[in-house]
């Protein structure tokens, strides 16, 4: 089994928010989020704000996956905010391990409640390019996952589906709103 560490991702640690953008870029670019480095260099500063969260995982001195946070609703609730994995570590533990460290510092902050928006822009489960203001509750009951969309890796981490915004990013383009009470 491969070995990471993880931490938070402090401002003096140029290199690794360095890494940290360039990855961003590297796994949402394909879906249309992150296009440009730079896009990701300011999301990436964006998330080092004092009252935000933000872990990376660390193998070898190289980000291989980061998890943020953001605090609302006077920190009862905590956006999950993103999650991303280097694709060659994927399906070794290194979400989940986010997660439970993400769900931990929640709870410590005194948190009830992690929300976050899974988009589907590739048709990549049955909620994509159909009316979902027809029969919502319905359709997400049977959601299926047409090509690997992480909403079935949430549920494996106990988050349900609270909600849909139906044409969030383009018609038949939806977010997919997952959740989970922690403590």
């Amino acid at each position: 089994m491969n070995h990471f560490t993880i931490s938070d991702l402090q401002p003096h640690m140029t290199a690794e928010i360095a890494q940290a953008a360039a990855l961003l870029q590297r796994v949402f670019a394909p879906q249309g989020s992150w296009v440009t480095l730079a896009e990701a260099e300011q999301e990436v500063a964006e998330m080092l704000a004092p009252d935000r969260i933000v872990r990376v995982a660390l193998a070898e001195g190289q980000v291989i996956g980061w998890i943020g946070g953001i605090p609302g609703y006077a920190g009862n609730v905590w956006e999950l905010h993103p999650l991303l994995v280097a694709p060659e570590w994927q399906g070794q533990g290194v979400g989940t391990a986010l997660v439970r460290d993400f769900e931990a510092l929640v709870l410590a902050k005194g948190g009830l409640t992690i929300q976050l928006g899974s988009d589907d822009v590739t048709d990549a489960t049955s909620l994509s390019g159909v009316d979902l203001y027809a029969d919502t509750w319905e359709k997400v009951r049977n959601i299926r996952n047409l090509n690997r969309h992480p909403f079935e890796f949430y549920q494996k981490q106990g988050y349900t589906i609270i909600g849909v915004m139906p044409d969030a990013n383009g018609r038949g383009r939806p977010d997919i709103y997952m959740g989970k009470r922690v403590g």
